[in-house]
């Protein structure tokens, strides 16, 4: 049921994948383009994929905190947040639900919570340690990766401003899950696109090809047919960030609860904010807005 329910948070994390990867053999392919000379290009998808994924891990090594908005649609509502990274976690501001602003007393509730939780540096702090777990899960996920799909390389195609490398990807039958959350990797298949030019992910369509059980069918279980989308894109000074996510997942928790994730987000606006940051100095610029 744990990772049912942090199903989400975990997609988000190999979203953030930048990089994926393939069983290793070398593929030369002729491309050809509009006037253009055929050329041959040669590609270790798995070397590619565990590139990718290195480049990735570095990034969080020196990340430096932003400003964003994020825009979430599920099968309740639609919001749009604001949101602060600081050191000592992320902090939100509610603007919008359902196109329109917040009423007087929704922006009153959304300021007394700001207040409570700036007068509360334990719940920050409780809040702060989960996105650590959830992000040295994904980093742990997305170590796997290279062992958990096959990949191969189906081409050379335009993405943004430059070119991307095309992969397709299926369940490595050798892959031997070492937990239970890591399960989730044996029914995916699908597609991935990398930046050339600097071997980071920028998109990721996939699909369950079977259904996924979790502690022997005991703790839970994710269809077949569920859909998982990703999109990242250089927001400045080649800093890659997750811009949109789409799920549609079902299964049971427990095997008695009904689980629905019919979810999209899209994230804009990115803008440095000043290094070491604290959480209530974010609040207090958040209040301002």
């Amino acid at each position: 049921m744990v990772t049912l329910l942090k199903l989400r948070r975990c997609c988000v994390g190999m979203t953030s994948w930048r990089g994926v990867k393939r069983c290793g053999v070398v593929f030369v392919v002729g491309l050809a383009g509009a006037g253009m000379a055929r050329a041959q290009v040669a590609v270790d998808p798995m070397a590619l994929v565990r590139r990718a994924v290195q480049h990735r891990l570095e990034e969080d090594k020196s990340y430096e905190p932003l400003r964003y908005v994020l825009r979430k649609t599920d099968a309740r509502r639609e919001t749009v947040k604001e949101i602060i990274q600081t050191k000592d976690g992320d902090v939100a501001r509610l603007i919008e639900i359902d196109g329109k602003p917040l009423s007087a007393k929704a922006e009153q509730m959304e300021m007394q919570r700001l207040d409570t939780l700036a007068g509360n540096p334990a719940l920050q702090e409780q809040r702060h340690r989960s996105e650590l777990r959830d992000e040295a899960r994904v980093d742990r996920l997305m170590s796997m990766l290279p062992e958990a799909e096959i990949y191969r390389f189906e081409g050379m195609v335009g993405c943004g401003a430059g070119r991307c490398y095309r992969l397709s990807f299926e369940p490595n039958p050798r892959f031997v899950p070492p937990d239970i959350e890591s399960d989730i990797l044996r029914g995916f298949a699908g597609e991935v696109w990398i930046d050339e030019a600097q071997e980071r992910l920028t998109r990721l369509e996939g699909h369950l090809v079977s259904e996924v059980h979790f502690g022997f069918g005991i703790l839970g279980r994710v269809d077949k047919g569920g859909t998982v989308e990703m999109r990242q894109t250089d927001v400045g000074g080649h800093d890659w960030e997750l811009t949109g996510l789409k799920l549609n997942l079902t299964g049971k928790a427990l095997m008695v609860k009904s689980v629905n994730v019919q979810m999209e987000e899209e994230t804009s606006g990115f803008a440095p904010v000043a290094a070491g940051i604290g959480y209530r100095d974010a609040i207090q610029m958040l209040k301002k807005r």
